[in-house]
């Protein structure tokens, strides 16, 4: 027999080591102590360390035929439950047709999602007869190569077979341009806000369990309307002009933020030039096929009395525009958790963005009325002296002042 005080030295070593023993070491190490104990010591080894009798047996097997197990494994090939797919094998099948209509992706890929949750698998697997889990549906997805995921923006359209270069023929206008000491400017929309008490994403610091309330909704208040952010961002001097405007965002909008960005700041940075060269997205206010753009750009050029040049990017291409990520995203951080209470906190928050790179922004409301749909006559096309370039002549055009 075993003494109280044997019992109790084991009982302290299986203490101190139980924490660092996987479940296998465990065994072993309880086997161990049976081998070196009187008649008795299985039953010490139990009371002591609580290991259920058959466990510490299949240690006692395992050291008696020097059982080598494979490295990370603490069990033998084959032991533990049965996977449910195995006790029932028509449950993956069952499981399959039930994903199969909402399955997304190759089929053929090894790498698959739904959109179907776990709990709603799970509870038509059960009107089926099947006795599941939404853990076991999960597990089952896994083990088939599923997996959850949310949708990503990346798709922006076809690519255009002249894509990359028109990139490259907009590169090299640009340095050459700026080479030159001309003025280079990127110019789009940004993104239209509501303005009120509105939930703005970001998270800004607060007190503790006092976060600011806003509108549950996003519906306009026709008290304060919106706002249009038009942004002009100067490659050559790391600058950028908006103006918000209340409105509409029509071309005769986007060309007057670029009369007052050129009067206001344009102009004294760049005397005496004769060229200004734009980069604009292919949409929009500001797009291609758009008469009053070229026709509000005749206007500006012929007050100016400077030529203006206009290279479109791509069509599907916007986020590659350079005011996305040099002016627009540095504006959205500045303001992000900010509820934009009034026009005049939308003006104060933009024109406070500043970076480490040096980068400073001019913001003002403009309150002017810009209607829509304004045509353009063929009358007022012919007038517009524009010289189109060899390369995408659409795309890539001129406007020189009237004579």
């Amino acid at each position: 027999m075993i003494d109280k005080a044997t019992e109790g030295a084991i009982r302290m070593k299986y203490a101190a080591l139980c924490h660092v023993l996987d479940e296998r070491a465990k065994r072993l190490w309880a086997a161990a102590e049976v081998r070196s104990l009187p008649r008795g010591g299985l039953a010490a080894v139990f009371r002591a360390t609580g290991l259920a009798k058959t466990t510490i047996l299949r240690g006692m097997a395992d050291l008696a035929v020097d059982a080598a197990l494979p490295p990370g494994r603490v069990r033998r090939s084959g032991a533990g439950r049965p996977k449910a797919s195995v006790l029932d094998p028509g449950l993956s099948s069952a499981l399959e047709r039930l994903v199969e209509p909402a399955v997304r992706g190759d089929p053929e890929s090894p790498l698959r999602w739904t959109c179907k949750s776990t709990r709603k698998l799970a509870a038509e697997l059960k009107q089926q007869g099947y006795d599941v889990s939404h853990s076991l549906v999960a597990d089952l997805l896994h083990d088939a190569g599923y997996s959850l995921q949310a949708n990503r923006k990346t798709r922006e359209g076809k690519d255009h077979p002249d894509r990359d270069a028109q990139f490259r023929h907009i590169n090299r206008r640009m340095k050459r341009q700026l080479a030159h000491g001309e003025p280079a400017i990127s110019v789009d929309t940004k993104k239209k806000e509501l303005v009120g008490d509105f939930k703005n994403n970001g998270r800004e610091w607060r007190p503790k369990g006092q976060p600011e309330e806003v509108r549950v909704h996003d519906f306009l208040d026709r008290t304060k309307g919106k706002a249009i952010p038009y942004g002009v961002y100067d490659l050559g001097s790391n600058s950028g002009w908006v103006s918000v405007g209340i409105d509409h965002d029509t071309s005769a909008f986007a060309v007057h933020t670029i009369r007052r960005w050129w009067k206001t700041m344009g102009r004294k940075k760049y005397p005496d030039v004769r060229t200004l060269l734009i980069t604009a997205d292919s949409g929009g206010s500001n797009g291609v096929r758009v008469r009053l753009w070229k026709w509000e750009l005749q206007k500006l050029a012929n007050e100016i009395q400077m030529s203006i040049s206009v290279c479109h990017l791509p069509p599907g291409t916007s986020k590659w525009n350079k005011i996305e990520h040099r002016l627009f995203s540095f504006i959205t951080q500045n303001w992000r958790g900010k509820s934009l209470l009034s026009h005049a906190t939308i003006v104060n928050l933009i024109g406070s963005t500043r970076t480490e790179t040096g980068l400073r922004v001019h913001c003002v409301l403009d309150r002017r009325k810009y209607p829509k749909q304004v045509k353009v006559t063929e009358k007022q096309m012919v007038k517009i002296a524009i010289k189109r370039d060899r390369f995408h002549g659409d795309w890539n055009y001129t406007i020189h002042p009237n004579r």
